[in-house]
């Protein structure tokens, strides 16, 4: 087995069976390539579905793996992976698939190629389109306090003058290194995960893969984009972040907890204390500023309350 792609199902079955639809060519076309499905213990009939739909189809290049606790993205993706580190040798690289995702032709095989060519990169992420086919964000720079400022106040003039700093780069549709990818669709080299480990168990969801490219990027290993290879994401259908008519909702507390995590654990408690500030207080002026300007209010429910009362400023250091 060269590659494991490793799909986390938490009580999207259908999705999961999409999924899994999507991966039978890159199966027959890379061969020596095995997909694993653990379950969050879903208690809601998921199991059953998705282990009906790979004995119905002869999936036989798929494991269903069904857990008996819901610890999360990370906890979930690392039960699938732990086995195969421990028992396959020559397993050379792991693929995290989102269960609301679904790939395109020959779009394993193309992370793959890359990765095969470049032995110096660690991690590599795909082009990520919503459903509709338009390109959505899919890699990024490392948070900071500057990037936090960037990301609060929501003005042009101050996201221009800071271009280096903000989360979203400019990227074409030539290969390019950049800090962190998303894990809706990332591969990974398997020496990476033999130095640094697997993936953050203290993180519920969200910041779990920003967090791994981090400590990959110290200890040498880069991540690149790849936009030949095409993954497409149907967004917070497997999250709940946003309902079926793409209204935001309230964001969860392990949201704010995760982001917390992230910038004590990488960046220090000065950083983590200046990022949150720096946010609060970009954010403060933008939400004035679009009172006074009588904009739509587009933001998610009581975010800034949600947001200060997770805060450095009131949690401390609590990761």
């Amino acid at each position: 087995m060269k590659v494991l792609v490793v799909v986390l199902n938490y009580r999207t079955p259908n999705l999961v069976v999409r999924c899994l639809e999507s991966l039978k060519h890159e199966v027959a076309q890379i061969g020596s390539m095995h997909v694993v499905v653990t379950d969050n213990d879903s208690g809601d009939g998921s199991v059953e579905m998705i282990g009906s739909a790979i004995e119905a189809n002869q999936w036989n290049w798929c494991t269903l793996i069904p857990l008996s606790h819901n610890g999360g993205y990370s906890s979930g993706n690392n039960a699938g992976i732990r086995p195969y580190l421990d028992t396959s040798s020559d397993l050379d690289y792991v693929m995290l698939l989102n269960p609301d995702a679904y790939v395109h032709d020959n779009a394993v095989s193309t992370l793959l190629e890359f990765m095969e060519r470049r032995p110096d990169v660690g991690i590599a992420g795909a082009r990520v389109e919503d459903g509709e086919g338009n390109r959505v964000h899919s890699a990024f720079r490392f948070p900071s306090a500057a990037s936090e400022l960037v990301e609060g106040f929501k003005l042009g003039a101050l996201t221009k003058l800071l271009s280096e700093r903000q989360l979203f780069p400019d990227l074409g549709d030539e290969e390019a290194e950049v800090d962190w990818v998303t894990g809706a669709a990332m591969i990974i080299r398997r020496k990476v995960l033999d130095e640094i480990g697997l993936l953050d168990d203290g993180y519920f969801l969200y910041f779990d893969e920003v967090d791994f490219c981090f400590r990959a990027r110290q200890a040498g290993w880069p991540a690149y984009y790849v936009p030949g290879s095409v993954v497409t994401h149907l967004a917070a259908q497997a999250t709940g972040i946003t309902d079926d008519r793409q209204e935001l909702r309230r964001y969860p507390d392990y949201w704010f907890e995760s982001r917390r995590r992230f910038f004590v654990k990488n960046r220090g408690k000065l950083q983590a204390m200046l990022a949150d500030l720096a946010f609060l207080f970009g954010y403060t002026t933008f939400r004035l500023r679009s009172v006074i300007q009588r904009k739509k209010n587009d933001e998610p429910p009581r975010f800034w309350w949600d947001f200060f009362r997770n805060s450095t400023l009131v949690k401390g250091f609590e990761i």
